[in-house]
C-alpha cells in the first residue's frame, strides 16, 4: 500500500550492522539516503559496541539520542522503540520486551489508527 495515497508521509528506514573503520562508506551512504529522503537511518556497529539512530531534519542527518529511559524512540514510525545497550550486551529478551512495549504504547495505537484510517479511503 502507498503511504502518501493513505494521508502518511512517505518514510523509509534503513538498518545496517557495519564493522568499523567504515566511517567513510558511512559518509557517502549518508547522501545517498539524503537524496532518496530516507528519514531514518540505523546503524549497529557491532564491533564498536555502538547503535546510532539518524534522523533527517531541514536536509542533514541529526543522531537521535536516548531519552531518560536509555531508550531511543522514533519520530516516523510512532511507537517503534529500541533499548540501544540492552541489544549492545546481547540482551535480546530485552530488546524484545521494549519493543512490545512501544507496539502497545497510546501513540502507536494512534499511529495505527490513522493509517488504517487512510487506507479505507
Amino acid at each position: 500500500m502507498d503511504a502518501t495515497r493513505c494521508g502518511l508521509p512517505q518514510f523509509e528506514r534503513r538498518y545496517e550492522a557495519m564493522p568499523p573503520g567504515t566511517k567513510a562508506e558511512l559518509h557517502a551512504k549518508f547522501h545517498v539516503y539524503r537524496r532518496n529522503q530516507v528519514r531514518e537511518y540505523i546503524v549497529w556497529r557491532v564491533l564498536d559496541k555502538e547503535v546510532d539512530w539518524f534522523i533527517l531534519r531541514q536536509g542533514r542527518f541529526d543522531r537521535l539520542l536516548p531519552d531518560a529511559d536509555g531508550l531511543l524512540r522514533s519520530e516516523v514510525f510512532p511507537g517503534l522503540w529500541l533499548d540501544p545497550e540492552a541489544l549492545v550486551r546481547g540482551d535480546l529478551a530485552r530488546v524484545l520486551a521494549v519493543v512490545q512495549q512501544g507496539i502497545a504504547s497510546p501513540e502507536h495505537a494512534a499511529f495505527v489508527a490513522k493509517f488504517q484510517q487512510g487506507a479505507r479511503k
